[in-house]
C-alpha cells in the first residue's frame, strides 16, 4: 500500500480519488450494446454470451430441473450456513416494516401514506471468478418481504453453460421467479427493454463491474429505476493503537480480493499501526488463492497517517466509503461523527465479512463516493410510498380559499376554478 503522512486538506481530492474509469470511457460501448439488445432481443444476448462468456446457449432460461439438481451439488453445511444467513437477513429487514402514517392536517382534511411493493424487480448477480450467491440473499429476501410479484435474476454462465449451484440453490430458497443465464451489459439491457426470454422490470438491483455500473445508469434513461451506482468494492479502516493489526490486514485483503479495481484504505493516527499492518499484509497475501487479484488492488490502495481523530473523521467523511470499519479506543466519537458511509462495522471483532454474509445487514451498498447521497439497499428499496387524501365538505371550506389565492397568484386559473366550483355549491347548500 502507498503510505501518505499528514496530507494537507488541499490534496485530499486527489488523494481520495477512486481508481476507476470515468463513464465517458465506456459509455459508448454500453449504448451500442443497449441499442443492439433493444432491436435484436435474445439473439443479441446469446451473441454477447458467446463473446464474453465463451459459451453457446440454446436457451437463456434456467430450467426447474437445473434448480432442483443444484441442491444436490451444495454441501449440507453450506446449505445450513445459507439458511442461517437468510434467517438473520429476514429478521433485520422485517424489522424495517413501517405502519401506515395518517394525519388530519386540518378539520375535514385527512392525509395518509401507505407503501406498495414494486411489482417487477430485476436482480443482477455477478458470476465469473467470484459467484456472489450471497447477493441473492441481500436482494431476494427483502424483495419477497416487500411483496414484489416478479423477481427476475440474471447471472453469467460458466464456459459449460451452467450457473454456479450455490447461486441456483439460494435463488430457489429465496423465491426468485425466473433465472436467466446472461451477464454484463447485455443483462442490464435485457431487463431494461425486455426480450423473448427476459422480462422487462421496473427497477434493477445488484453490484457489478464498471461496465455493469454504467449500464445501470444508462438504464435510467430508458424509464427503469436502479438501486444505486454500485461499482467495484471498497473498504476504509480507521485503526488506532487499540486495533489488532492482523485483523485489520485481513479486512483490507477481504475487499482487495474482490477484484483488481477494488480499493482499500487504512487511516490511522498511529505510524506504528500502519507499519504493523503492512507486515501482516505481506504475510497474509502469501496464503491467498486470489493473491494476484488482491496484490493488484493493494497497489491502488493507501495507508494514510493522520495526526488526530477529528481530522481523520473529516477525511473519512470526504471519502464516503462503501464499507467503514472503526477500531478505536473512543469508538463512540467515530460513530457519532460519521456522516458518509454505506455500512459501518464497529470494533475489533466485527469484520466486514459479517455484513457481507450473515449478520443481517445488507451488503448492496453505494460505492465511488455515492454514500454521500445514497443509502444501501433496504426494505424500502423494494417499495414505493404512496400518499392519499380525502377531503370532506368541511375540509374544502377550511382550506379552499387558501388554494384559490395561491393558484391565482401562480396564474393557474383552472386550478382555482376546481376549488371555486365546489365552494359555490357548498355555499348554495348552506
Amino acid at each position: 500500500m502507498n503510505k501518505i503522512y499528514s496530507p494537507s486538506k488541499e490534496s485530499w481530492d486527489k488523494l481520495l480519488k477512486r481508481p476507476t474509469q470515468t463513464i465517458s470511457d465506456i459509455e459508448d460501448t454500453v449504448n451500442r450494446v443497449f441499442s443492439e439488445v433493444k432491436d435484436g432481443g435474445d439473439s443479441v444476448l446469446k451473441k454477447y454470451t458467446v463473446t464474453f462468456d465463451g459459451v453457446v446457449l440454446d436457451s437463456l432460461l434456467v430450467s426447474e430441473q437445473e434448480i432442483k439438481d443444484a441442491a444436490g451439488s451444495v454441501s449440507q453445511k453450506l446449505q445450513q450456513a445459507i439458511q442461517l444467513a437468510k434467517s438473520n437477513i429476514e429478521k433485520f429487514h422485517r424489522a424495517q416494516k413501517t405502519q401506515k402514517v395518517s394525519v388530519t392536517t386540518a378539520p375535514g382534511v385527512e392525509c395518509w401514506q401507505e407503501k406498495r411493493p414494486i411489482q417487477k424487480v430485476g436482480l443482477y448477480i455477478p458470476g465469473g471468478t467470484a459467484p456472489l450467491f450471497s447477493t441473492i440473499l441481500m436482494l431476494a429476501v427483502p424483495a419477497n418481504l416487500a411483496g414484489c410479484k416478479e423477481i427476475v435474476l440474471c447471472t453469467p454462465p460458466d464456459k459449460q453453460g451452467n450457473v454456479n449451484p450455490a447461486i441456483l440453490y439460494t435463488a430457489g430458497l429465496c423465491g426468485v421467479t425466473k433465472i436467466l443465464k446472461v451477464g454484463g451489459i447485455q443483462a442490464i439491457a435485457g431487463m431494461t427493454f425486455g426480450t423473448e426470454s427476459v422480462p422487462r422490470v421496473y427497477k434493477i438491483f445488484g453490484p457489478g463491474n464498471q461496465y455493469v455500473t454504467v449500464a445501470k445508469q444508462i438504464a435510467t434513461k430508458h424509464g427503469v429505476a436502479i438501486d444505486m451506482p454500485a461499482g467495484p468494492s471498497e473498504l476504509l479502516v480507521f485503526a488506532d493503537d487499540s486495533a489488532n493489526p492482523a485483523f485489520v490486514a485481513s479486512d483490507l485483503l477481504s475487499q482487495a480480493e474482490h477484484g483488481t479495481d477494488s480499493q482499500v484504505l487504512l487511516v490511522s493516527t498511529s505510524k506504528e499501526m500502519i507499519n504493523q499492518v503492512e507486515t501482516e499484509l505481506e504475510n497474509q497475501l502469501k496464503e491467498l488463492p486470489r493473491k494476484d487479484i488482491a496484490e493488484m488492488a493493494i497497489e491502488n490502495s493507501k495507508s494514510i497517517y493522520i495526526e488526530d481523530g477529528q481530522t481523520a473523521v473529516e477525511l473519512i467523511n470526504a471519502y464516503g466509503p462503501e464499507h467503514y470499519i472503526i477500531c478505536a479506543k473512543d469508538e463512540d466519537y467515530f460513530i457519532d461523527n460519521v456522516a458518509n458511509a454505506g455500512s459501518v462495522f464497529v470494533g475489533n471483532y466485527t469484520p466486514e465479512s459479517a455484513g457481507d454474509y450473515a449478520s443481517g445487514t445488507n451488503h448492496t451498498l453505494p460505492t465511488n463516493g455515492y454514500a454521500k447521497q445514497y443509502s444501501g439497499v433496504n426494505l424500502d428499496s423494494f417499495m414505493k410510498s404512496m400518499t392519499f387524501q380525502k377531503i370532506s365538505p368541511e375540509g374544502i371550506l377550511n382550506i379552499g380559499e387558501a388554494i384559490e389565492l395561491m393558484a391565482e397568484a401562480e396564474g393557474l386559473q383552472a386550478h382555482k376554478n376546481a376549488v371555486t366550483l365546489r365552494l359555490k355549491e357548498l355555499k348554495n347548500v348552506i
